[in-house]
């Protein structure tokens, strides 16, 4: 295959040695950081760890030199011959849309593979030829487990957003997959953090491998995001009629609301509909088509609301937003600067709002400490509040009803019958009262209470270490518990013996802070403690570094979750399914005696 070079310049692609043809597919020729300090080490045939964050250009970092390199084999390339492991399916739809602009040109294929879709299609364009797999960890170790993605052919595995791949879960699915490639493929992971488990499988498993730590870049002043943030604190029972005094108060044009469960995903979206916004849920308890379905629908503003949790919404890329709301706190400051970064791009203004319980106010304090930013402290607007806002958007849409009359026969009859009988002024009155009237009835709750900053401080042991820097006592490994690097259960703490063991485990100090949570399966069904935290991770959004200890007998499994968060994990495991079956989860009650 013949290749054209770029024309070299001293500072762009040209420079890097990269095919022009591929150069050309990406529009621009002024590379991130990331990639003039990656791409020449991946063209040398160098492993590589690259510490960077999202948004710093580093799928090109690597799909750029990748695709190069493929693009230089002589004749038909057979099999695949890289493999992209992201930690969700819409990072993998995302990232294969890239290498396949960037590949076309050069004739590199690219195929994403993720769970919730079926089987049939991916398994024939694999059989078909596809040069590059961009995949979900799960999905990726079941098709290989089946036979159905070969992989004696691969040349390059790629382990994108690596940290959030672990927190999900996947450290044992990436370790097995790594395991099967061949041992003379070309390595590189990129990750925002470098915590010791990421740094155990970058000794295992890549070889001399080239380090490059790149910071976010900077964003010039006219571009910097203009993002308006206000915390509202209320007590836990207020917080759902607060939200829809305050989306009511603020009338966002396009928003995106996060909560930690699918439960409270439906719960948020069924309460706004009554309030005569058009929301729509976003969570894991979706299929593929109706995931598809709701964003296609809220790009196009036939919805106004997004409910989102935080799991679902990771990867997905929405311009234009005017609010983002945070229902709970978020649990990690990188997660919250994430989700404010998605409101004022561009110079635009946006508006960040978030619902905080009174012992929440410390990780607050924590994101504004390592943010640099101050988080104003807003009041709930009052019922008489929100009817003077309503009166005023009445008296909009009446002048622009007036403005734009346009009157069919049948109002008209109407209004004939109607004048019959009353005076035309308390029929504009009428129609005046029935504009203005409210969807809900929370009225009826009065005042929502605002509680005043620091008038409850949180209790000592959860304060500032909400967000993973937790003591390691928290992650015990006793003969068998899931410990914070992420490594592998070596058997249950106590034999199977009934009552005897349930004493002994449920008589175990709780770590301060935390909470324990019943699974009603253990060792006897499959689970392991990984199985565990792949599922917290996904159906309730809590990483694997926020959880404690974690007790697996062969009937039952016992988690240590953080105390705050404990009821929306139990909420949000109700009819989930883990190793295939549907497990009872409730919160701990230790046996008597």
């Amino acid at each position: 295959m013949s290749m054209q070079v770029a024309e070299e310049s001293s500072s762009g692609f040209g420079a890097l040695g990269l095919d022009a043809r591929i150069v050309d597919a990406l529009g621009y020729d002024d590379p991130s950081p990331i990639q003039r300090e990656s791409i020449p080490h991946v063209l040398a045939g160098k492993d590589l760890v690259g510490l960077a964050a999202t948004g710093t250009g580093k799928t090109a970092a690597f799909a750029l030199p990748m695709i190069h390199l493929l693009s230089q084999e002589t004749g038909r390339r057979r099999g695949v011959s890289a493999i992209v492991l992201v930690p969700t399916r819409e990072l993998a739809m995302q990232v294969c849309k890239s290498v396949q602009t960037y590949g076309k040109p050069v004739g590199v294929t690219a195929l994403a593979v993720y769970g919730g879709t079926a089987y049939g299609e991916q398994i024939q364009t694999i059989r078909r030829g596809v040069d590059v797999i961009v995949a979900t960890p799960g999905r990726a170790l079941d098709l290989i487990r089946k036979g159905k993605m070969p992989l004696e052919t691969i040349r390059f595995v790629v382990l994108d957003e690596a940290d959030e791949m672990l927190d999900m879960g996947f450290a044992e699915d990436i370790e097995a997959i790594l395991s099967e490639t061949p041992s003379t493929r070309q390595t590189m992971l990129f990750s925002a953090t470098m915590p010791p488990r990421i740094e155990s499988i970058a000794s295992q498993h890549l070889t001399e491998p080239v380090r490059v730590r790149v910071a976010r870049p900077e964003v010039s002043p006219t571009e910097a995001p203009k993002v308006r943030q206000t915390a509202f604190i209320v007590q836990r029972h207020h917080k759902l009629p607060a939200l829809g005094r305050i989306l009511d108060g603020e009338q966002p044009t396009s928003a995106i609301i996060f909560c930690r469960t699918r439960t409270e995903a439906d719960e948020l979206t069924d309460m706004l509909a009554q309030r005569g916004y058009r929301p729509l849920a976003l969570h894991g308890g979706l299929s593929q088509e109706n995931r598809d379905q709701v964003m296609k629908k809220f790009r196009s503003g036939t919805a106004d609301l997004l409910i989102a949790t935080d799991i679902a919404a990771r990867g997905l890329d929405i311009q234009q937003l005017s609010h983002v709301i945070n229902y709970d706190v978020p649990t990690q400051v990188e997660a919250y600067v994430h989700r404010i970064g998605r409101v004022g791009r561009a110079g635009r203004e946006g508006v960040a709002i978030t619902l905080a319980t009174p012992r929440e106010q410390s990780a607050l304090s924590l994101i504004e400490r390592v943010t640099k930013t101050k988080i104003e402290f807003g009041r709930v607007p009052t019922a008489a509040d929100l009817r003077i806002k309503r009166a005023g958007r009445t008296e909009k849409r009446l002048r622009d009803a007036l403005v734009n009359l346009n009157v069919s026969d049948e109002i008209r009859g109407m209004m004939g019958v109607l004048e019959a009988e009353f005076d035309p002024k308390q029929l504009l009155l009428a129609a005046a009262v029935l504009l203005t009237q409210s969807n809900s009835d929370d009225e009826s709750l009065g005042d929502i209470p605002t509680v005043m900053p620091g008038s409850r401080r949180e209790p000592r042991d959860m304060r500032g270490d909400r967000f993973g820097d937790r003591n390691n006592d928290r992650f015990r490994d006793n003969r068998g518990g899931y410990d914070r690097s992420g490594g592998r259960d070596s058997g249950p703490r106590f034999p199977a013996g009934g009552d005897r063991d349930r004493r002994a485990i449920g008589s175990r100090p709780t770590a301060e802070g935390m909470r324990k949570v019943f699974f009603g399966a253990g060792f006897d069904a499959g689970i392991s403690a990984r199985d565990l935290v792949g599922a917290i991770a996904n159906e309730a959004g809590i990483p694997g570094k926020d959880l404690g200890a974690i007790d697996i007998t062969d009937r039952f499994s016992l988690v240590e979750v953080p105390e705050d968060v404990a009821e929306y994990v139990i909420e949000a495991m109700q009819g989930s399914r883990i190793r295939g079956r549907k497990v009872n989860v409730r919160a701990d009650r230790p046996p008597r005696g």
